[in-house]
């Protein structure tokens, strides 16, 4: 599903350069479950945004479904995301005046689907996750976990080829954090590709393999 050959990424700062990423190669297939790790300044975070087509690489090959991203402009960005890629976000971003399914429903208007069936593809995805009873309620009416599986729910409702999550449980207590990894487990189980991004070697043995970033390279890459 995601082929990835000899990426480098090379950010300019004046008169000087610096390798975010280099060489990596790498693929993913469909229905994983993976763990992207590595410490502070490994390279993660590039290219978790390499992948999520939120950049380009500066050089390599990257395709996601066999559609080659390298060399794609803004609009050609933007539509692979809103088609292929869910995001879930460490701080959840949702919109504090808009009720949990009216969040979940945002993506879908890019899409243009009728309101009424946003709506019913919203509902259907907080069914998923569980909070089917939480459709009418704002985030500040929420609790941390239950804001993260209206996250996940929004990250669904467009059916994603690929879910991507940076630190997803990150400010979220150790209960409320198995309870998401739960979840993603059972998302797994149910044949979504699901890459997380993460410094926790806990999260990490979550998953079923572990690819570990050291000064943008791959220093390991394992089953769990």
């Amino acid at each position: 599903m995601i082929a990835l050959r000899d990426i480098g990424k090379t950010y300019r700062l004046g008169e000087t350069s610096f390798d975010a990423l280099d060489g990596v190669t790498l693929d993913i297939a469909r229905n994983e479950y993976v763990a992207l790790t590595g410490p502070s300044g490994s390279g993660k975070s590039t290219l978790m945004n390499l992948l999520g087509c939120l950049d380009t690489p500066t050089r390599g090959h990257y395709s996601i479904d066999g559609e080659a991203v390298e060399g794609m402009d803004d609009e050609q960005l933007a539509s692979i995301r809103n088609r292929k890629i869910g995001f879930i976000f460490q701080n959840f971003y949702l919109m504090p005046r808009l009720t949990a399914l009216d969040n979940v429903a945002q993506p879908l208007i890019y899409r243009g689907l009728s309101p009424v069936r946003r709506r019913e593809r919203a509902a259907d995805a907080l069914r998923r996750v569980g909070l089917a009873d939480r459709v009418g309620h704002r985030p500040n009416e929420l609790s941390g976990g239950q804001r993260q599986r209206v996250a996940v729910a929004r990250a669904l409702v467009g059916k994603p080829e690929l879910l991507l999550a940076d630190e997803p449980t990150g400010n979220l207590d150790s209960r409320t954090a198995r309870e998401i990894m739960d979840l993603f487990e059972q998302l797994h189980a149910e044949g979504q590709t699901l890459i997380i991004v993460t410094h926790d070697p806990g999260i990490a043995a979550c998953c079923k393999r572990m690819i570990r970033l050291h000064d943008g390279h791959v220093a390991e890459d394992r089953s769990v």
